[in-house]
């Protein structure tokens, strides 16, 4: 094979291309168990219980869009030797503004939700013993101490195998309801049924869509792809990713479909719906599946919990250190030694602290209303934000021609940002104000 002549931003001579190989798959897989948590879930289930097989052909337009997102954050980190975050502060200082803002109302919403989410399947499972509250200080404590005392290796091997359960227990679950093949089939064909268009924008662009899509470049250093000589191997391990995706969201409509549209059953709002849903297949399969699902649930759930804390507390600390002394970090090209060096320091360490310990006092008292908003709208505009930032950088100077956009790449990026700026909308509109 050829050897590249690229450069880096940095003006580092890129190696001999790796060839792809199933053997490096892992960064992808870890952002794609982190973005799809519980509420995608019941979104999904919902949206099957809805219009049965219908929506299918969005789905698979979604993953397909997340695919051209995590693919030009990873492309973005291999083809300059910069983190998204060094991007982001070459656009101007209001994406600096904006991300300071976001990452602390973020996560202190979200450090609550996350802690919920994984003590609800505990509660279903152990209903005899302590309360919600309990379990949910339990597993934020526990993904605190997880990712404060290991490094990325381990937290990759252990999100693989939250996937692994992930996905079997989910597709077994889909096969025990016994899909309707020929539907199934028919849904891949573009239909909008009457009412459908939240459900079906939400579809494509709610599954995997996360600030953690933002966190795959760093996930891409932590593994030790530090330059293009990678980016066969980065585009392999993002497929892949999003494959495993599309298969569990297909399965999770085939649910919805089979046992709720049929059935006219419908499911409490939120991560509680699942709740429901353990019921109804321990009424139709027994008790042996009701079980096997909330195991699937808590594994959906925690390893969103321990993605977040990993991947959103890395590129806070590469925020601040960006924010201190821009002109050294400017000088320091991306890689596995500045990811492990990051992990050990008190930014990445304080603002674990901050998504598990403030958090909790969420537990015991309602959001407060002006926090709903700001996490809401805040929440809405940053996919948006993400996919234009990103067209915008890798059109530009700052990326080498070689691995700047191709029309496809321009193509669905746009199609991204346009199709977060409606959900942005809409979101923005449903908001209590």
């Amino acid at each position: 094979m050829a050897e590249t002549r690229a450069t880096t931003g940095t003006g580092e001579q890129t190696s001999r291309p790796r060839k792809s190989s199933w053997k490096y798959i892992g960064p992808g897989i870890v952002v794609a168990a982190t973005g799809v948590g519980a509420g995608d879930l019941v979104a999904t289930l919902v949206a099957g219980s809805k219009f049965g097989y219908t929506l299918m052909w969005a789905a698979v337009i979604g993953c397909l869009v997340k695919i051209s997102l995590a693919e030009a954050a990873g492309r973005w980190h291999l083809a300059t030797g910069r983190t998204l975050f060094d991007g982001w502060r070459s656009l101007g200082a209001w994406t600096t503004v904006y991300f300071a803002i976001y990452v602390v109302v973020w996560g202190f919403i979200y450090g609550a939700t996350a802690m919920s989410s994984s003590a609800l399947p505990i509660v279903a499972l152990f209903p005899d013993g302590p309360g919600l509250k309990f379990w949910a200080i339990v597993t934020g404590l526990t993904g605190l101490a997880f990712v404060w005392f290991n490094r990325y290796a381990v937290f990759e091997k252990v999100m693989t195998v939250l996937v692994g359960i992930m996905f079997v227990v989910v597709v077994y679950v889909a096969a025990r309801v016994v899909p309707d093949v020929g539907a199934s089939f028919a849904g891949l064909v573009p239909v909008l049924p009457d009412g459908s268009l939240l459900y079906t924008l939400g579809l494509i662009g709610g599954v995997g869509g996360t600030i953690t899509m933002a966190a795959y470049g760093y996930w891409v250093n932590a593994k030790g792809w530090s330059n293009s000589s990678w980016m066969k191997v980065m585009r392999l391990d993002n497929r892949v990713a999003y494959l495993t995706t599309g298969i569990f969201v297909v399965a999770m409509l085939i649910v919805g479909a089979e046992l709720l549209h049929a059935s006219q059953l419908a499911l409490t709002s939120g991560d509680r719906g699942l709740i429901d849903l353990g019921t109804i297949l321990e009424d139709r399969f027994g008790p042996s599946t009701a079980t096997l699902f909330l195991v699937g649930f808590f594994a959906t759930s925690f390893s969103s919990l321990i993605g977040v804390w990993h991947g959103v507390s890395l590129m806070f600390a590469d925020f601040v250190e960006r924010f201190r002394a821009p002109a050294d970090r400017e000088k320091e090209h991306a890689g596995p030694a500045v990811v492990d060096r990051q992990q050990r320091s008190r930014p990445f360490r304080a603002y674990l602290l901050w998504l598990t310990f403030p958090p909790m006092t969420l537990l015991w008292l309602d959001e407060p209303f002006g926090l709903v908003i700001a996490y809401g709208v805040l929440g809405a505009f940053f996919m948006p934000f993400l996919a234009l930032t990103l067209l915008w950088l890798l059109n530009s100077s700052r990326t080498p021609r070689e691995w700047r956009n191709s029309w496809l790449s321009n193509g669905m990026l746009a199609l991204a940002g346009l199709l977060f700026i409606v959900l942005c909308v809409q979101q923005v509109r449903e908001l209590p104000w």
